[in-house]
Order: C-alpha cells, then structure tokens, then sequence
C-alpha cells in the first residue's frame, strides 16, 4: 500500500499479508478517511460474521459463492459488488477456498437514512 496526503493505492497481494491477524482474524484494516474504512476481508470453510453497524460494500476480489442478505440469496463472483446495510444479516456461504473481498465501511453508525 502507499498512501500520501491525497491518494492511496492497495493491491489484493499487500493486503493479504496481514492476515491471519494476531487472532486468526480473517480481515484487517488497509485503510481509513473520514467515515470510509477498508478492508481485506478472506474467509475460509465458514463465514463466522454477524450484523455489521454500519452501511457496507463488498467488491469481490476472487472466488465465487453464495451471498445470503436478509431473507435473499445470491451467486456472486469476481468483480462483483455486494451491498449489506447496517445492522442486516448477511453472509458468505458455499464460497470457494480462494475468496478475497475488499470490504468498505461508510456512514454513520445505524447506517444512513433508508429512502435515500
């Protein structure tokens, strides 16, 4: 990653360095501004996450699977896009052992405004 005052560039490779985390954790921060916050996001065997509070976009960075959000059910595969708003359900299922997501945070906790 490299990063100045205005711009940032982040490869999938540099992100995947730092995981697994300390814990095991199978995501870690690669960047903040303001309210944005990405992530490198790499499950395997289980996707173990629960409601998030605040809005978030997934671009699939490799793999394919199942996206199950609320009550709906998606294929999903590279360079696809995924939404999930605060506080919703959602998870990755049936998913390929090389799935990479960048993930990015955004808003206000409790997500923004529905209707908008």
């Amino acid at each position: 990653m490299k990063s100045n005052p205005l711009c940032i560039t982040a490869t999938v490779a540099n992100a995947l360095v730092r995981l697994p985390g300390p814990k095991g954790e199978r995501f870690a921060s690669v960047f903040q501004h303001g309210s944005l916050l990405v992530e490198i996001y790499a499950p395997r065997g289980i996707d173990p996450q629960k409601p998030h509070t605040r809005d978030e976009i997934y671009f699939v960075a490799t793999g394919s699977g199942d996206y199950v959000c609320g009550e709906g059910r998606q294929r999903f595969g590279p360079t696809d896009i995924l939404f999930a708003a605060a506080g919703v359900e959602h998870r990755f299922e049936n998913f390929t052992d090389d799935l990479t997501l960048w993930v990015m945070f955004y808003g206000p906790e409790g997500g923004e405004s529905k209707g908008e």
